[in-house]
């Protein structure tokens, strides 16, 4: 799968930087995506002169934005696999890469798109990205380690702000709450995650490999959590209350969860 729809995959020095290359749709993502970027991060683990990756979005207005809603019909989103998008094995595989993944945060990171970001080992972001979560306003959610591993980064209050309230954040008020590792401004955010990946260059990869291992196994709970979440999501999906939230963004409209409460 070297010829790549969805994303692009380029070689810079030591790093290896993957674009989700959907900016008509905010850089939201499909099944082929996620299958796309799954093939590029296994292809930078396989190659030994590539010591660290950057996953950034493809213009300035989003980083991602997460599922694409255009591709979710009633039973879940379309795709492949069991349950539509495998995002399951893409948190995997960035948790078990035995380098560093760094996201470059260039703007909108919303949804399953912050969640994607909170996965990765660093975030770096511009000073006009946004953040949030929006699953509970279209009947969606992401649990495991958008919710539990979350409340590791930012707390157990803040993290259920995010979900509960659904607001967005500068990215001042994320690196404030430790939602990311620094803010540049917007110009200088792949030049600045190219000199964090030549550094990451310069120091031995066996131990940062065990460093990386080491900080997965302590959330292995999590990460088991995070597959059976996925069917039991793929269930919610399936009920009139999900299908509520996606129908009303669909047609541009408040959703009306009344009847579920």
């Amino acid at each position: 799968m070297s010829d790549y729809t969805d994303i692009r995959y380029e070689r810079r020095d030591a790093a290896a930087i993957v674009t989700i290359d959907r900016p008509e749709v905010m850089n939201a993502f499909r099944a082929e995506t996620v299958d796309e970027l799954v093939h590029a991060l296994r292809a930078a683990a396989a190659d030994r002169t590539v010591a660290a990756v950057v996953i950034t979005g493809a213009g300035e207005k989003a980083f991602c934005t997460g599922g694409d809603l255009s591709t979710k019909t009633d039973a879940g989103y379309a795709g492949p696999h069991a349950t539509g998008i495998d995002i399951d094995t893409f948190n995997y595989t960035v948790r078990s890469l035995p380098k560093p993944v760094i996201a470059a945060v260039n703007g909108y990171a919303i949804g399953g798109g912050n969640v994607l970001q909170v996965v990765c080992d660093l975030t770096i972001a511009a000073e006009h990205a946004v953040f949030g979560q929006v699953g509970p306003r279209v009947g969606s959610v992401d649990p495991g380690f958008g919710t539990s591993y979350l409340a590791r980064l930012v707390g157990e209050k803040k993290a259920r702000e995010l979900w509960f309230l659904c607001r967005r954040y500068s990215a001042a008020e994320a690196l404030a709450m430790g939602l990311v590792n620094a803010v540049v401004p917007g110009e200088e955010l792949m030049a600045e995650a190219l000199r964090w990946c030549a550094e990451i260059a310069a120091l031995s990869p066996t131990a940062l490999r065990l460093a990386k291992q080491s900080f997965a196994v302590d959330t292995e709970m999590i990460a088991a959590m995070s597959r059976f979440a996925v069917s039991t999501v793929d269930l919610f999906y399936r009920t009139a209350e999900a299908e509520e939230g996606y129908r009303a963004f669909r047609d541009r409209r408040a959703p009306d969860f009344t009847d579920y409460r």
